[in-house]
């Protein structure tokens, strides 16, 4: 049944009335529930100290559809769980969770919850993020002095080496200058955060294999570049953010290079050492990748604890970086019995309030990360499982025989309650607070492109629309907005065209900076709730509403059927302005007509 006829809550603040709550602090939260639903009496069940208690709504209000029903919840815990209790009219009851409405008992890993931490800085809902492989992106010029490792590519006639010994290696000469001069061309997208994957020295073109944090890279200008790069962007508007691999550096790392040499070194603890070869512990057994020992005291002060750690440092003037996109985050203090990671989250956290308090910290994690991020450590992740693997699902090209993800199976073509379904399952199971911070992407420098996954430039269209009006933050792949393809994550690092500007997609391009402006204007996309409107094989739509906003999003992945719905569930009031498609809502005998037409999509504000 969908969401309209069924009872709702979330964490957005149509819901809860403190959205950054401290202990001891008593929070409004209300419910909404349908007029068709005989309900005679709403509970909140909240959890104090471990024991669950029950405290009786009242009705807050009532139209013709529906009945609000507040009720007060008592912040005794930094991370306190609730649940409605609806009784029936007539008998029975309903319990209201996070992954909806159930007839029966409950697990409490569902719960919304509310949370006492800090919150994340005020500008990350409203932000559009763009991710650069600096290497790809934009170069200043002709580059000179390669190290040895380093095999020059032609940045227009060259082929990308995407599997074998030469693609991690080849170096076509992107650079912080060339990323700097570029900054109309981001602004005009409408981005306003660039996220670049790591600029410290290495051995490869990648660079998660830093032969030191204490630097930047001097192929692609050193540390100037990119002290130049941060003011521009800023004074742009525009902020800035790192890609920090905490779990591992590079077997030439300046780190391990001393502990090798001197067994008595300080840098001696900060790996795992062992008998079989190559005598220490790696990232999933490659050699070039040693693993992080956080049993070492002087490492958390080398790296995340403190002012003077590497994780303060670039945050600091003169670089002045914005956070950190955390490399394989959910490995990070992990090896055999030893578990630092959450402990390593809140340290980094506590480090970047220390020095810049309105920094962002956003986890890279592929897969189930709902046990792992409650608001204290990660502001959000890289949302793969609850994003862009469903999207996947939803947009694939029919006969796609591409592996899933790295599974040994093929991307399944799923219909569109699927999708919801998954995303609903991983939005229930987190504070809305971080759902709402997640780096929510249709693919990055470690997939295929979604143009590739989709095969056609209209159903990137829809799929931009999704990830731009669902909560959560939109991060673009840079290259998706032109159309840019690849079979794999290597493959997906192509140099940007920019003197090939006849092979780009104009009509995505013109997508993608339509959705960016009207995401980043609208309190209900970067803010409001999300209800399930209606789900379908081709279809798929759905509402974000904010106290002062209302949007209906549309979504056909392929010609269907028109949707028609009841307005009075909808809360239709006969005025709809189309901002996005230009198509028209139809209204007849109480009934609202949406079209289905595809592939498309189409948003209106609802007036």
């Amino acid at each position: 049944m969908p969401t309209l006829e069924q009872p709702h809550h979330d964490g957005s603040g149509l819901y809860v009335e403190n959205q950054a709550p401290q202990l001891g602090d008593r929070v409004d939260v209300l419910a909404r529930v349908p007029a068709s639903i005989g309900v005679s009496h709403v509970y909140v069940r909240a959890v104090r100290d471990g024991e669950p208690h029950f405290v009786q709504a009242s009705v807050d209000r009532t139209t013709e559809a529906e009945t609000w029903w507040r009720a007060k919840v008592a912040v005794d815990n930094p991370v306190t769980s609730y649940r409605f209790l609806l009784r029936l009219v007539g008998g029975g009851y309903r319990w209201l969770n996070g992954t909806g409405p159930h007839p029966h008992e409950v697990c409490d890993d569902g719960d919304f919850r509310l949370t006492t931490f800090p919150p994340p800085p005020a500008w990350a809902t409203r932000s559009v993020v763009y991710q650069i492989f600096p290497d790809r992106f934009a170069t200043s010029g002709p580059k000179h002095d390669l190290p040895p490792w380093a095999v020059p590519a032609d940045w227009d006639e060259g082929t990308v080496a995407y599997h074998g010994n030469l693609a991690p290696v080849q170096v076509f000469g992107g650079d912080l200058a060339g990323i700097e001069s570029r900054l109309d061309y981001i602004a005009d997208l409408g981005a306003n955060v660039v996220y670049l994957t790591p600029f410290f020295p290495s051995h490869s073109n990648h660079r998660y294999d830093a032969t030191t944090f204490e630097a930047v890279d001097p192929i692609l200008g050193g540390d100037a570049a990119l002290s130049s790069l941060s003011a521009a962007a800023h004074n742009r508007g525009i902020r800035l953010l790192g890609d920090l691999t905490t779990n591992h550096t590079g077997s030439g790392h300046e780190w391990f290079l001393a502990a090798q040499a001197d067994r008595s070194s300080p840098e001696r603890s900060f790996y795992y050492w062992e008998e079989d070869p190559p005598g220490y512990a790696s990232w999933l057994g490659h050699p070039r990748l040693p693993k992080l020992n956080y049993s070492s005291p002087a490492l958390w002060d080398r790296f995340v604890r403190g002012s003077g750690s590497v994780t303060a440092r670039w945050l600091l003037p003169p670089y002045h970086l914005d956070g950190w996109r955390v490399d394989v985050a959910n490995m990070t203090g992990r090896y055999r019995a030893q578990d630092f990671n959450a402990e390593i989250a809140r340290t980094m956290r506590s480090t970047m309030l220390e020095v810049k308090t309105d920094a962002l910290l956003v986890a890279e994690h592929g897969h189930d990360f709902t046990p792992e991020v409650r608001g204290d450590g990660w502001h959000g992740v890289m949302n793969y499982a609850g994003f862009t693997k469903p999207a996947w699902t939803w947009l694939t090209r029919p006969g796609n025989r591409s592996l899933f993800f790295g599974q040994p199976v093929e991307i399944p073509r799923n219909p569109g309650d699927l999708v919801s379904r998954t995303m609903s399952q991983f939005l229930a199971r987190v504070p809305w607070r971080v759902a709402t911070h997640h780096f929510n992407l249709l693919c990055s420098h470690d997939t295929a492109r979604i143009r590739t996954v989709s095969g056609d430039g209209a159903v990137v269209a829809v799929g931009a629309a999704l990830l731009f009006t669902f909560p959560g933050l939109p991060m673009v792949y840079s290259g998706d907005e032109i159309g840019l393809e690849g079979v794999t994550g290597e493959d997906s690092r192509r140099p940007f065209p920019w003197k090939k500007q006849g092979t780009w997609d104009m009509a995505t391009l013109d997508v993608y900076r339509r959705l960016a402006r009207l995401r980043k204007s609208s309190p209900a996309l970067c803010e409001g709730g999300l209800r399930w409107v209606y789900e379908a094989d081709d279809s798929l739509a759905y509402l974000r509403e904010s106290r002062d906003q209302r949007m209906l999003v549309l979504l056909n992945r392929a010609p269907t059927s028109d949707v028609v719905l009841d307005a009075g569930p909808l809360g239709w009031s006969g005025q709809a302005v189309n901002v996005f498609g230009g198509a028209t809502i139809g209204a007849r005998n109480g009934k609202v007509t949406l079209p289905g037409d595809g592939p498309m999509a189409q948003i209106w504000e609802l007036t």
